[in-house]
Formats: C-alpha cells, sequence, structure tokens
C-alpha cells in the first residue's frame, strides 16, 4: 500500500507534461535524483524548465507572484531582499563531507559524511511543503565542448532559478547529448520555511558538498552565494574533478588585453582574493571580458593552456560602482535591460547602493524592510541604506566589453596569469615569477590583509593560496601539486604575474599609485608575454624598467611617471619579504600536519629567502632601489 500511495503522490505533483520532459532525456539517473528528492522535499507541484523560452518566462512570472522578486521603475529591473541573517556565504556550515578518519587541510570545514547526510536528510524532509519544485539544466562552460559539464538545479526558490537562467548556459539539450550517462553534477536547495519570501530558520542553514555522488545539498537560505548551486559550490566539485582529471578549475577572471597602438589581443586569466581589485582588474576600459569569477583551465592538442568561462553572466558586489570608476558596469545599471538588484536600497522603486557616486537617499526599502536615515537594528547599529554586500546579477552579453570569445566551445589561449594581493608595505605593483614552478609558489604565497569589510580587526594580513582557499575540497599540497604537473605537461607555459595595487606610502593612508595604473601594470605583462620588453631581476622577480613604464604612461594617460614614484613603487623592501616567508612558512608547516606540502614549495621558499638574504649582504641595505639591482645587472 505505501508503494501505490507513494506512486499516486508522484503522479500527482508531477503531471504527465512535466514527467515526458524528463523522460526526454533518456536518462534514468536524471530521473531517479528528481523522484528521490520529491520524496523526500514533498512539494506540492514540480515543474520542469528546458530551454523553451517560454519555460524561462514562467520562472520570472513567479518570482514575482512569489514575492521573491519585485519590479522596480526600469523595464527589465528587479528587487530581492534576503534575510537580515542570511546576507553573505556561510562559511561555518559550509562543509565538505568526508568519509570516517579521512583527513583535509586545516582551512577546509569537514563533516562525516554519513552523519552529515542523516542531518541534512532530516532537515530537508518535507521542507518544500506546500511549495512548487523547479527542476532546471544547465552547462558549466560552453555547451557542446570539452570544457561543459552538465549541470542538473532543484530548487523552490524561483530567484534562485531566474539567478542561474542568467548566469549560466541553458544546457537541456546539453543533457541529451549524456545519452544517459551519470556523469553531472547535481544541486538540491530549499529555502525552507519563508516568511516575507525569506527564509526563517537560519539557524538550521547547511551547505553540505558531497563529492562522492557530484552534489550539493543546501537549505534554509536563499543569499546566492549559498544558494545558487552553480556558482562556488559547483567550483568545489570542479577542483575535485580537474584533479582526479588533470585540468585546473580556478577562482579565475579572463580578459583580453589590447595593446594601445595594436589590434593584437592576449589573453590573461587573474585571481584576486575579495577586495583586491579583481573586479576592476577585469573591467578595465580599453579590454574585454570574458569573465570575472571561474575558469576552467585545460590543455589543447598543442600544448597551449586554454581556459573558458563557466558563466555567462556576473553576480558582483555592487558597492562602490559609480561612474567615474566603473563606467561600463555603471552604464549597464542603469539603463534598460535584465538586471536582479539584491540588498540594495529601494527609492521611489529605483535602485541605490553604497558609493554610487550620487546623494545618499534618506528613506526607502532595504534588506531590513521600510527604512530611513537615523533607523537602528536590535542591537542599537544605525541601519545603511544598502548593505555592504548587495549584488548585482546580469547577463555579460549587457556589457559592451564582453569579449566576442565567451562561447567559443575551444576557450580562450591563455598568455599569462596575475595573482594579485593586498598589502600596504612589501610586493611591488607587478613582477613576473622566474618559471613555471617559481610562478606556482608565488600564487601559493598570495596574501590579502583584512579591510572594512571583514569583521575583526583591519589590515591583518592573512594567506590566501591562488585566492582559491575558500573553496578547496582536496588537500592543499594536492593541489599545489596539480598545478606544478598541468604546467611541466604545457608545451608553451603561460607566463605568471604577481600583483599588488594597494603599496602605501610609509605606513600612510595614500596609496603609491592611482586606480586607473593597473592598466599600466597589465600592458607590461603583455608586452613581456610577447618579448617587448626587458626586465630587471630582483631577489623575488622580474620587475619593468623605468623607461618602459615611463613610455607607457605617457601614450596611455599623457602623463609624467617620474623615477622618484618608480624607485618608491618598485623598491625591494628585504625585511618585509623576509617576514612575509616566515609568515608562509609557519602557516604550511600546519598544512603539513594533514597532509604533505610538496618539495618544490619548501625548495622555492628557501631559495627565495636566500636570494633576499644574499641581496641585503650584498647592498648592505634593507630597501633596494630598482636602480641599483639594474646597475649591478649590467
Amino acid at each position: 500500500m505505501a508503494v501505490n500511495h507513494q506512486e499516486k503522490f508522484e503522479e500527482i505533483v508531477l503531471d504527465q507534461e512535466n514527467l515526458e520532459k524528463l523522460k526526454a532525456l533518456n536518462n534514468e539517473y536524471v530521473l531517479e535524483t528528481v523522484i528521490k528528492f520529491i520524496r523526500v522535499c514533498k512539494p506540492d507541484k514540480v515543474t520542469v524548465i528546458t530551454d523553451d523560452p517560454k519555460d524561462r518566462d514562467y520562472v520570472l512570472h513567479r518570482t514575482k507572484e512569489l514575492d521573491e522578486e519585485r519590479k522596480l521603475k526600469m523595464e527589465g529591473h528587479t528587487y530581492h531582499k534576503d534575510s537580515k541573517k542570511d546576507l553573505a556565504r556561510d562559511k561555518k556550515n559550509t562543509r565538505v563531507l568526508v568519509e570516517e578518519g579521512e583527513k583535509l587541510s586545516k582551512v577546509i570545514n569537514t563533516k562525516e559524511r554519513s552523519e552529515g547526510l542523516m542531518e541534512i536528510m532530516e532537515i530537508m524532509n518535507r521542507s518544500m511543503r506546500d511549495k512548487e519544485m523547479f527542476v532546471l539544466f544547465f552547462s558549466l562552460g560552453p555547451t557542446n565542448s570539452r570544457f561543459s559539464i552538465c549541470a542538473l538545479q532543484i530548487t523552490d526558490s524561483a530567484y534562485v532559478a531566474h539567478s542561474e537562467i542568467l548566469l549560466y548556459r541553458p544546457g537541456y539539450e546539453e543533457f541529451k547529448r549524456l545519452n544517459g550517462s551519470p556523469n553531472f553534477f547535481y544541486f538540491v536547495h530549499s529555502a525552507g520555511e519563508v516568511e516575507d519570501g525569506v527564509s526563517i530558520n537560519i539557524d538550521k542553514r547547511r551547505i553540505y558538498i558531497d563529492r562522492k555522488k557530484k552534489r550539493v545539498l543546501t537549505l534554509n537560505n536563499t543569499y546566492a552565494g549559498n544558494s545558487v548551486g552553480l556558482k562556488k559550490l559547483a567550483l568545489r566539485l570542479a577542483i575535485c574533478v580537474a584533479s582526479e582529471e588533470g585540468w585546473l578549475a580556478e577562482h579565475m577572471l579572463i580578459m583580453g588585453v589590447f595593446a594601445p597602438e595594436k589590434d593584437r589581443v592576449t589573453y590573461f586569466l587573474g585571481a584576486f582574493p575579495s577586495a583586491c581589485g579583481k573586479t576592476s582588474t577585469a573591467m578595465i576600459r580599453g579590454f574585454t571580458i570574458v569573465g570575472d569569477d571561474i575558469a576552467y583551465i585545460r590543455m589543447d592538442e598543442d600544448g597551449y593552456a586554454r581556459a573558458a568561462n563557466i558563466e555567462r553572466g556576473i553576480f558582483g558586489i555592487i558597492k562602490d560602482v559609480n561612474e567615474e570608476d566603473d563606467y561600463v558596469i555603471f552604464t549597464a545599471l542603469t539603463t534598460p535591460r535584465e538586471i536582479i538588484f539584491s540588498n540594495v536600497c529601494v527609492e521611489d522603486g529605483v535602485p541605490r547602493w553604497l558609493g554610487d557616486g550620487r546623494t545618499p537617499p534618506e528613506k526607502g526599502f532595504n534588506y531590513a524592510g521600510p527604512w530611513e536615515k537615523g533607523k537602528k537594528d536590535e542591537e542599537g547599529n544605525e541601519i545603511p541604506f544598502a548593505h555592504p554586500n548587495a549584488r548585482y546579477t546580469l547577463g555579460l552579453e549587457e556589457l559592451e566589453n564582453c569579449d566576442p570569445a565567451l562561447h567559443d566551445p575551444n576557450g580562450v589561449p591563455v598568455s599569462g596569469i596575475f595573482y594579485g594581493g593586498r598589502d600596504s608595505d612589501t610586493s611591488v605593483p607587478i613582477y613576473e615569477s622566474f618559471n613555471w614552478e617559481h610562478g606556482v609558489f608565488v600564487g601559493a604565497i598570495l596574501e590579502s590583509e583584512t579591510t572594512s569589510a571583514t569583521l575583526g580587526e583591519q589590515g591583518v594580513l592573512k594567506p590566501n593560496p591562488m585566492a582559491n582557499i575558500d573553496f578547496l575540497v582536496i588537500p592543499l599540497g594536492s593541489y599545489l601539486k596539480d598545478h606544478l604537473e598541468f604546467g611541466r605537461r604545457l608545451k608553451h607555459c603561460p607566463k605568471i604575474f604577481a600583483t599588488n595595487y594597494f603599496l602605501k606610502k610609509d605606513g600612510r593612508e595614500e596609496y603609491l599609485n592611482k586606480k586607473v595604473d593597473k592598466k599600466i601594470w597589465i600592458l607590461w605583462a603583455k608586452g613581456r608575454v610577447h618579448g617587448d620588453y626587458d626586465a630587471i631581476q630582483s631577489p623575488v622577480g622580474n620587475i619593468p624598467k623605468y623607461e618602459d613604464l615611463k613610455e607607457l604612461f605617457k601614450v596611455v594617460f599623457g602623463r609624467t611617471y617620474t623615477q622618484e614614484e618608480y624607485e618608491e613603487q618598485f623598491a625591494t623592501r628585504i625585511v618585509k619579504w623576509l617576514k612575509k616567508l616566515d609568515r608562509v612558512e609557519k602557516m604550511y608547516k600546519q598544512e603539513e600536519e594533514d597532509g604533505e606540502i610538496p618539495e618544490f614549495f619548501w625548495n622555492q621558499l628557501n631559495v627565495q629567502r636566500s636570494r633576499l638574504l644574499e641581496a641585503r649582504a650584498k647592498y648592505n641595505k634593507d630597501i633596494i632601489s630598482p636602480f641599483e639591482l639594474l646597475n649591478s645587472h649590467q
């Protein structure tokens, strides 16, 4: 009787039309997965969303009906708000499920697999009661490509469904190409019990990554960083698969760089921790953007590295986006097109955000509800008119600088990689690694200072290898080995550079360079790729010559770049670097307790320390001018 009752229940919630959509995929694994979570989550209705535009329009219609998005004054603009307690990625409750006795890096939050699955399935039980389940299909990466990974999303949030429709390529037809294979990722999300369109059981928020089944289970949240499975949650699964198959899945931008006097495009990747200039680098005027967040990197038949953006949209932090500093994005955000604004302030139907360059509103509606200047929260703190982590979601093709190779199934050839940190007193604005192995080391020692956007003390340097530490699901030592071996297999290695846009003068607040100067550093790196410039060998890497930067500043900005500026920016600060290496060594020795750090890393660290000590002895100085380095090599 129980079986018959169950089958009857499934027939009620999964009608014939939607069942046929699933059956048309000819994939028993998809059907089994959907049926399983119908039984667990107990929705009132199931709607299967295909690549048909009518299905897409249905999702948009439901976002308004369910009050998960509200129309704004401008055509195509909608507003979504999250719970006051669900406004950022939940690191504490995001866990990788591991088998009993299995160890990962100390930086990876884990939970024993059987225990975690038992817990989350219990919380997920009946989580979609009185709600509609949406079943969607996407392609991570260009469709019909060696980069593409099929992704199945099950959710009861129309907002999550709409976000993924904007951010990812449709994949219903891509699933048919699987020919019945189980080789796909899947993501199950439930907002759980909701009031006013937001989750209320935040204390039971869970995000569990199950590598064994290539799936993520997440519930009691709506903030996209916790709920949109194909974003950073899928990156974690991809890192695991990439490690097994010999390619790289990275938290990296992809950009096309153009010389000021030539039409030639040179593609770079870039890894930057939060608040280190990633988006501003991807959006430099005159260059093109392929992607701003996640890249899959594979070797082609000729031994070149090629990269593809797994997304087709941006889920970006909107704070400080203004017309002067971010003209392209600002223009897109203030003109008619399909955009979801989240956790901004709505003033008379117009979205407003912190740092938008306009007079701040006196009242409006935001994540805390009706708002007016001076309103305070339960702790007595004044509520800003918009949240610092407010976001926008829009398609990349809405931007005038979107690169035409966005959907190229072969990806783009990678000529260089940037690792960009934030430190106020050590690293130069840009330097080039000596080789691939040294370049992997450069990425591995990436650090970033905490800012006002981070809880706790400001100005504290925290390690973030390859800007990917938050998303690792394999031991850090294995991750570094993967990078080393990938480069060794290439016949044509990309050059690797380190950037630092945040060097300050003698500990003061003022920076030693302007925001726009990053364009010069990027153009110098492009020139190095093509052999246009020589370099000066410093103890930490190759740095630019003054004459080359002077000419670039003149051509690009019509500005005189002085010897004094150059000398201060590109000095080698020996003591600061030695302290950095001490911090790095301490962190990696702690890591080695849970997994072997490869020998090449320790070799590179020891060699770099020796170069610094030798330079200090040679010049009898703690700070060495780039002109002194140049003269000693001539």
